[in-house]
Protein backbone atom coordinates (compact mmCIF):
# COMPACT_ATOMS: atom_id res chain seq x y z
CA UNK A 1 0.00 0.00 0.00
CA UNK A 2 3.03 2.50 1.04
CA UNK A 3 4.59 1.81 -2.29
CA UNK A 4 1.02 2.34 -4.46
CA UNK A 5 0.92 5.56 -2.20
CA UNK A 6 3.91 6.76 -3.36
CA UNK A 7 3.31 6.12 -7.62
CA UNK A 8 -0.10 7.33 -7.07
CA UNK A 9 1.84 10.83 -5.64
CA UNK A 10 4.14 10.61 -8.67
CA UNK A 11 1.23 10.30 -10.80
CA UNK A 12 -0.81 13.25 -9.28
CA UNK A 13 2.07 15.11 -9.77
CA UNK A 14 2.77 14.79 -13.78
CA UNK A 15 -1.45 15.24 -14.17
CA UNK A 16 -1.04 18.59 -12.36
CA UNK A 17 1.41 19.28 -14.28
CA UNK A 18 0.28 18.90 -17.14
CA UNK A 19 -3.05 20.12 -16.98
CA UNK A 20 -1.67 23.39 -15.70
CA UNK A 21 0.60 23.36 -19.15
CA UNK A 22 -2.74 22.49 -20.78
CA UNK A 23 -4.74 25.68 -19.18
CA UNK A 24 -2.12 28.05 -20.10
CA UNK A 25 -1.71 26.67 -23.97
CA UNK A 26 -5.39 25.85 -24.79
CA UNK A 27 -7.28 28.43 -22.51
CA UNK A 28 -4.84 31.08 -21.94
CA UNK A 29 -3.12 31.01 -25.13
CA UNK A 30 0.14 31.45 -23.78
CA UNK A 31 2.03 28.57 -24.93
CA UNK A 32 5.46 29.62 -23.99
CA UNK A 33 4.31 29.76 -20.33
CA UNK A 34 2.72 26.35 -21.19
CA UNK A 35 5.86 24.85 -22.20
CA UNK A 36 8.09 26.26 -19.26
CA UNK A 37 5.06 24.84 -16.77
CA UNK A 38 5.21 21.50 -18.56
CA UNK A 39 8.99 21.40 -18.48
CA UNK A 40 9.47 22.39 -14.94
CA UNK A 41 6.50 20.00 -13.32
CA UNK A 42 8.29 17.14 -14.87
CA UNK A 43 11.65 18.28 -13.01
CA UNK A 44 10.36 18.33 -9.80
CA UNK A 45 7.88 15.21 -10.22
CA UNK A 46 11.36 13.78 -10.87
CA UNK A 47 13.02 15.28 -8.04
CA UNK A 48 10.40 14.61 -5.60
CA UNK A 49 10.57 11.07 -7.13
CA UNK A 50 13.87 11.03 -6.33
CA UNK A 51 14.25 12.72 -3.16
CA UNK A 52 11.43 10.12 -1.23
CA UNK A 53 13.72 7.37 -3.06
CA UNK A 54 16.23 8.12 -1.25
CA UNK A 55 14.82 8.82 2.40
CA UNK A 56 12.88 5.61 1.85
CA UNK A 57 16.54 3.92 1.61
CA UNK A 58 17.92 5.86 4.61
CA UNK A 59 14.33 5.03 6.37
CA UNK A 60 15.07 1.47 5.56
CA UNK A 61 19.13 1.57 6.88
CA UNK A 62 18.24 3.03 10.11
CA UNK A 63 15.29 0.96 10.86
CA UNK A 64 17.94 -2.24 9.91
CA UNK A 65 20.60 -0.55 12.16
CA UNK A 66 18.05 -0.12 15.00
CA UNK A 67 17.51 -3.33 15.23
CA UNK A 68 20.72 -4.96 14.80
CA UNK A 69 21.91 -2.41 17.64
CA UNK A 70 18.85 -3.52 19.88
CA UNK A 71 18.49 -6.95 19.45
CA UNK A 72 19.77 -8.17 22.36
CA UNK A 73 17.52 -5.63 24.00
CA UNK A 74 14.50 -6.91 22.27
CA UNK A 75 15.26 -10.47 22.62
CA UNK A 76 15.78 -9.91 26.72
CA UNK A 77 12.63 -8.19 26.34
CA UNK A 78 10.65 -11.29 25.42
CA UNK A 79 12.22 -13.27 28.12
CA UNK A 80 9.04 -13.03 30.67
CA UNK A 81 10.14 -15.54 33.30
CA UNK A 82 11.81 -13.93 36.45
CA UNK A 83 14.49 -16.60 36.54
CA UNK A 84 15.72 -16.45 33.24
CA UNK A 85 15.51 -12.85 32.94
CA UNK A 86 17.83 -12.94 35.79
CA UNK A 87 20.33 -15.81 33.92
CA UNK A 88 19.96 -13.63 31.32
CA UNK A 89 21.11 -10.66 32.79
CA UNK A 90 24.21 -12.31 34.07
CA UNK A 91 25.04 -14.01 31.30
CA UNK A 92 25.42 -10.19 29.84
CA UNK A 93 27.24 -8.73 32.65
CA UNK A 94 29.97 -11.50 31.62
CA UNK A 95 29.89 -10.98 28.21
CA UNK A 96 29.89 -6.95 28.65
CA UNK A 97 33.38 -7.81 30.22
CA UNK A 98 34.46 -9.39 27.16
CA UNK A 99 33.72 -6.91 25.36
CA UNK A 100 35.62 -4.26 27.23
CA UNK A 101 38.56 -6.46 27.14
CA UNK A 102 38.36 -6.79 23.58
CA UNK A 103 37.80 -3.06 23.38
CA UNK A 104 41.23 -2.66 25.46
CA UNK A 105 42.80 -4.78 22.23
CA UNK A 106 42.95 -7.92 24.62
CA UNK A 107 41.73 -11.68 23.66
CA UNK A 108 40.60 -13.67 26.61
CA UNK A 109 41.95 -17.48 26.14
CA UNK A 110 40.48 -20.45 27.97
CA UNK A 111 43.48 -22.55 29.59
CA UNK A 112 44.49 -24.89 27.09
CA UNK A 113 43.95 -21.79 24.38
CA UNK A 114 45.99 -19.96 26.36
CA UNK A 115 48.90 -22.30 26.48
CA UNK A 116 48.66 -23.38 23.16
CA UNK A 117 48.71 -19.78 21.94
CA UNK A 118 51.54 -19.23 24.22
CA UNK A 119 53.42 -22.47 22.26
CA UNK A 120 52.61 -20.92 18.70
CA UNK A 121 53.95 -17.50 19.92
CA UNK A 122 57.20 -19.01 20.84
CA UNK A 123 57.69 -21.22 17.58
CA UNK A 124 57.37 -17.42 16.00
CA UNK A 125 59.93 -15.82 18.12
CA UNK A 126 63.04 -14.67 16.72
CA UNK A 127 65.00 -13.64 19.62
CA UNK A 128 64.01 -14.02 23.16
CA UNK A 129 61.08 -14.75 25.42
CA UNK A 130 60.84 -12.97 29.09
CA UNK A 131 58.28 -15.00 31.31
CA UNK A 132 57.29 -13.92 35.07
CA UNK A 133 55.80 -17.29 36.61
CA UNK A 134 54.35 -18.56 40.06
CA UNK A 135 55.80 -22.00 40.74
CA UNK A 136 52.55 -23.73 39.02
CA UNK A 137 52.34 -27.41 39.62
CA UNK A 138 52.02 -29.32 36.99
CA UNK A 139 55.29 -28.51 34.98
CA UNK A 140 56.35 -32.20 34.61
CA UNK A 141 52.66 -34.16 34.53
CA UNK A 142 49.87 -31.46 33.03
CA UNK A 143 49.46 -32.13 29.54
CA UNK A 144 49.14 -28.52 28.34
CA UNK A 145 52.10 -27.63 30.74
CA UNK A 146 54.03 -30.51 29.43
CA UNK A 147 53.53 -29.10 25.12
CA UNK A 148 54.10 -25.90 26.10
CA UNK A 149 57.61 -26.77 27.83
CA UNK A 150 58.37 -28.89 24.58
CA UNK A 151 57.62 -25.27 23.04
CA UNK A 152 60.48 -23.71 25.14
CA UNK A 153 62.69 -26.72 24.21
CA UNK A 154 61.87 -26.00 20.42
CA UNK A 155 63.02 -22.44 20.91
CA UNK A 156 66.03 -23.12 22.59
CA UNK A 157 67.28 -25.40 19.93
CA UNK A 158 66.58 -22.51 17.27
CA UNK A 159 68.80 -20.38 19.58
CA UNK A 160 66.22 -18.38 21.45
CA UNK A 161 66.95 -16.65 24.58
CA UNK A 162 64.26 -17.48 27.26
CA UNK A 163 64.02 -15.73 30.77
CA UNK A 164 61.76 -16.82 33.35
CA UNK A 165 61.71 -15.51 36.74
CA UNK A 166 59.81 -17.77 39.36
CA UNK A 167 58.03 -15.48 42.31
CA UNK A 168 58.44 -17.62 45.22
CA UNK A 169 58.02 -17.15 49.35
CA UNK A 170 62.12 -17.40 50.72
CA UNK A 171 61.52 -20.46 52.24
CA UNK A 172 60.57 -22.31 49.42
CA UNK A 173 63.83 -21.93 47.64
CA UNK A 174 65.18 -25.46 49.32
CA UNK A 175 61.63 -27.12 48.84
CA UNK A 176 61.61 -30.19 47.34
CA UNK A 177 58.77 -29.35 44.84
CA UNK A 178 60.36 -25.93 43.55
CA UNK A 179 63.91 -28.47 43.13
CA UNK A 180 61.60 -30.20 40.60
CA UNK A 181 60.85 -27.58 39.09
CA UNK A 182 63.63 -25.23 38.63
CA UNK A 183 66.64 -27.83 37.86
CA UNK A 184 65.61 -29.68 35.01
CA UNK A 185 64.75 -26.24 33.42
CA UNK A 186 67.99 -25.06 34.14
CA UNK A 187 69.69 -27.64 32.99
CA UNK A 188 67.49 -26.83 29.55
CA UNK A 189 68.81 -23.82 28.96
CA UNK A 190 66.90 -21.63 30.32
CA UNK A 191 67.81 -18.56 32.31
CA UNK A 192 65.91 -19.74 35.63
CA UNK A 193 66.11 -16.50 37.90
CA UNK A 194 64.01 -16.05 41.25
CA UNK A 195 62.04 -13.28 42.88
CA UNK A 196 60.58 -13.19 46.46
CA UNK A 197 57.60 -11.85 46.90
CA UNK A 198 58.87 -10.01 50.01
CA UNK A 199 61.35 -8.39 47.80
CA UNK A 200 58.46 -7.37 45.12
CA UNK A 201 58.13 -3.08 44.00
CA UNK A 202 56.26 -2.00 46.98
CA UNK A 203 53.68 0.05 45.06
CA UNK A 204 50.02 -1.00 44.46
CA UNK A 205 50.12 0.00 40.91
CA UNK A 206 52.64 -0.06 38.32
CA UNK A 207 51.57 1.33 34.69
CA UNK A 208 48.43 0.13 35.00
CA UNK A 209 48.96 -3.53 36.57
CA UNK A 210 48.42 -4.80 39.66
CA UNK A 211 51.00 -6.24 41.32
CA UNK A 212 48.76 -8.64 43.47
CA UNK A 213 48.10 -10.42 40.66
CA UNK A 214 49.00 -14.07 39.89
CA UNK A 215 52.19 -12.65 38.48
CA UNK A 216 52.23 -15.32 35.48
CA UNK A 217 52.63 -13.68 32.16
CA UNK A 218 55.01 -14.13 29.04
CA UNK A 219 56.51 -11.93 27.03
CA UNK A 220 57.39 -12.89 23.10
CA UNK A 221 60.12 -10.57 21.28
CA UNK A 222 58.43 -7.18 22.76
CA UNK A 223 55.39 -7.70 20.48
CA UNK A 224 52.86 -10.02 21.88
CA UNK A 225 52.13 -10.57 25.88
CA UNK A 226 49.93 -13.62 27.00
CA UNK A 227 49.17 -12.98 30.51
CA UNK A 228 47.05 -15.15 33.11
CA UNK A 229 43.97 -13.84 35.13
CA UNK A 230 44.56 -13.45 38.85
CA UNK A 231 40.86 -14.03 39.83
CA UNK A 232 39.20 -17.67 38.65
CA UNK A 233 36.61 -17.00 36.08
CA UNK A 234 35.36 -18.35 32.65
CA UNK A 235 38.53 -17.30 30.89
CA UNK A 236 42.32 -18.34 32.47
CA UNK A 237 43.89 -15.34 30.74
CA UNK A 238 44.54 -13.32 27.91
CA UNK A 239 46.33 -11.76 25.00
CA UNK A 240 47.27 -8.70 23.60
CA UNK A 241 50.17 -6.93 20.66
CA UNK A 242 48.49 -3.35 21.32
CA UNK A 243 52.04 -1.51 21.36
CA UNK A 244 50.70 0.26 24.40
CA UNK A 245 49.97 -2.53 26.33
CA UNK A 246 53.23 -4.87 25.75
CA UNK A 247 55.13 -1.35 26.78
CA UNK A 248 53.03 -1.57 30.44
CA UNK A 249 53.79 -4.91 30.71
CA UNK A 250 57.66 -4.47 29.70
CA UNK A 251 58.05 -1.51 32.68
CA UNK A 252 56.52 -4.19 34.81
CA UNK A 253 58.90 -7.19 33.74
CA UNK A 254 61.87 -4.48 33.96
CA UNK A 255 61.34 -3.80 38.00
CA UNK A 256 60.40 -7.80 38.73
CA UNK A 257 63.92 -8.36 36.95
CA UNK A 258 65.56 -5.95 39.28
CA UNK A 259 64.46 -7.92 42.61
CA UNK A 260 65.02 -11.27 41.03
CA UNK A 261 68.17 -13.36 41.46
CA UNK A 262 70.06 -15.84 39.20
CA UNK A 263 69.64 -19.36 40.52
CA UNK A 264 71.92 -22.01 39.45
CA UNK A 265 71.88 -26.20 40.11
CA UNK A 266 74.23 -27.63 42.44
CA UNK A 267 73.67 -31.49 42.02
CA UNK A 268 70.01 -31.33 43.32
CA UNK A 269 70.27 -28.50 45.29
CA UNK A 270 69.55 -25.08 44.15
CA UNK A 271 71.93 -22.38 44.75
CA UNK A 272 72.03 -18.31 44.32
CA UNK A 273 74.50 -17.28 42.12
CA UNK A 274 75.99 -14.18 44.56
CA UNK A 275 76.25 -16.96 47.30
CA UNK A 276 78.35 -19.24 44.76
CA UNK A 277 79.48 -17.63 41.79
CA UNK A 278 81.79 -20.85 41.56
CA UNK A 279 78.97 -22.59 40.52
CA UNK A 280 77.57 -19.96 38.00
CA UNK A 281 80.81 -19.22 36.16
Amino acid sequence: MHKKIKNMAVLIEFIAGSGLALLFHWVLHYPEAAYIIFGVGILVSLATYLLREDMEDTREQLLSQYRAAHEITFALDRIHDVECRGRAQEFMAGAMKTIQLLQQGYIPLEETEFYLEGARQLDQTNRAMKAVDPLTDGWDSRGVLRNFYQANLRALQRGISITRIFVINRDELDAPHVRGVLIPQIRDGIDVRVAFRDEMPNVSDISGRDTKSSFDFAIYDNRVVTDVFSQPGRYYGRKTSQAVEVSKYLDFYTLIEHSSQTVAADGDRIVLCHEMSSVCS
